[in-house]
Parts: C-alpha cells; sequence; structure tokens
C-alpha cells in the first residue's frame, strides 16, 4: 500500500511538472539590433553577384574576436519524403562555384542529399545582427579533393572520421573510445569510401540585418537564367 502509494505521488508529480512547462512563456525575450541610421540599403552592395557579397561580410565576421566560428553554418536537407532535419556543420570553402562542406555520406545528411539533393545553408552573426541564408542544390566534389581535405584534418578528426557509425546508434561514448584506440593501434588513418565533401550551387542568396524597429533589411540575389537578379523582401 505504502508503495502505490509513493507511485501517485511521482505521477502527479510528473503531472504537474509537464503542466508548469507546457505553461512556460518566453514572448517578451528580445534584444535591440541596429538603429535606423544603420539600415542595410541598395547602395551599401558591393557586388552584383551574391559571393562578392557574402565575401564582404564574412571577412567582416572573421575579424571579430567575439565569433569563435564564423563559417559555422546550419545545414538544412530533406529526405525524398520532405521530412527536414538541420544541424551545424563547418563550411571549408566558397566561391562561384558554391559553397563547399565535408561529412560522412551515411550520416542523416548524407541520405537525405542522396534522395533530394537540395540544401539550405545558414549563418547567423548576432555580434553583427546579421545572417544569410543560401539555397540551391548540391553535388558531391570529387574524390580527389575529398582525398586532399582528409588527409589535411588534424589526426585526431581522421580517427573520428574513421571509426565513427555517424546518425547510427551505439552503446555508449566508451564503445566510440575503444574504437578510436583500436584504429590508433592499427596506425590506419586512410579516408573512408563513405566520407567526403559536398557543393551547394547557391540559387538564391539573401542577406538580412536586424533592426531594432523589426523593419528588418533583407536584400535577395536570385539566379535566373544565369543572371543575378537583385530585390528587396519584406521583413
Amino acid at each position: 500500500m505504502l508503495f502505490s502509494y509513493f507511485v501517485s505521488l511521482v505521477h502527479k508529480g510528473s503531472r504537474l511538472y509537464s503542466t508548469k512547462m507546457s505553461n512556460i512563456d518566453i514572448g517578451d525575450m528580445r534584444i535591440s539590433y541596429k538603429a535606423k541610421d544603420e539600415a542595410f540599403t541598395e547602395d551599401q552592395l558591393v557586388s552584383k553577384e551574391p559571393i562578392g557579397q557574402f565575401s564582404a561580410w564574412f571577412e567582416e565576421v572573421k575579424k571579430c574576436k567575439d565569433i569563435l566560428e564564423p563559417n559555422a553554418v546550419c545545414l538544412a536537407t530533406a529526405n525524398k519524403n520532405g521530412a527536414p532535419s538541420a544541424r551545424i556543420v563547418l563550411l571549408k570553402g566558397y566561391g562561384p562555384d558554391g559553397f563547399k562542406f565535408f561529412t560522412n555520406y551515411e550520416s542523416r545528411k548524407g541520405k537525405d542529399l542522396d534522395e533530394n539533393p537540395q540544401a539550405a545553408l545558414t549563418f547567423y552573426w548576432p555580434t553583427f545582427n546579421r545572417q544569410v541564408r543560401i539555397e540551391g542544390k548540391v553535388k558531391k566534389v570529387s574524390e580527389q579533393e575529398s582525398y586532399e581535405y582528409f588527409n589535411r584534418r588534424p589526426f585526431e578528426s581522421r580517427i573520428s572520421a574513421i571509426i565513427s557509425p555517424q546518425s547510427s546508434t551505439v552503446p555508449s561514448r566508451e564503445f566510440l573510445i575503444n574504437a578510436s584506440k583500436e584504429q590508433l593501434a592499427k596506425g590506419d588513418v586512410t579516408k573512408p569510401a563513405s566520407w567526403g565533401g559536398y557543393l551547394l550551387f547557391h540559387e538564391q542568396v539573401e542577406f538580412w540585418q536586424g533592426q531594432t524597429d523589426r523593419l528588418h533589411d533583407r536584400i535577395v540575389y536570385s539566379r535566373d537564367n544565369g543572371e543575378w537578379k537583385i530585390y528587396r523582401l519584406a521583413p
């Protein structure tokens, strides 16, 4: 009987906790962004194509000591059924051909991109009140390029890429540690076939700058028959 009473208290506490959690309101959390005299306007664009403009912003961010990983970017993918997923990856290159990142081809993002080779990247740099959104088709880079970049990575990063079945269930952290030790003992750091790079060929790039009055600046470069059109979106 005492045990039943204890169980009822636990269930009651769980219901109360769930109720409290569902009632949390954070609607008033906000900070100030740019002032009206700091608006991002079309006359401030440094390029008629998006890579030049991205490079200008990215170089500013790289110089900011408060931003530890300026190349950290949210990569959003979707599978053949349209189910989305997103995660942070590190950009490893960019240029007229697109935006480059590396991963395990058998991870969830890799499987998504096999089924649906389209993706979106979102950079957010809060110190500057800026974000950049990039959308387009994705393809794998050459095996040679993947091989060359893999061998530039830190030794431990290469070991991790070899032993980690990314996005698969593993029994424990110790399982990964032991696998890492075994690989170290072998001394083999050859790039696995399941690891490599992707290139996102940008079709649309949006440059966003936050304004305190919430009239945020949104300037878009959109590819149209090989030409870039530039226009502003409402916030």
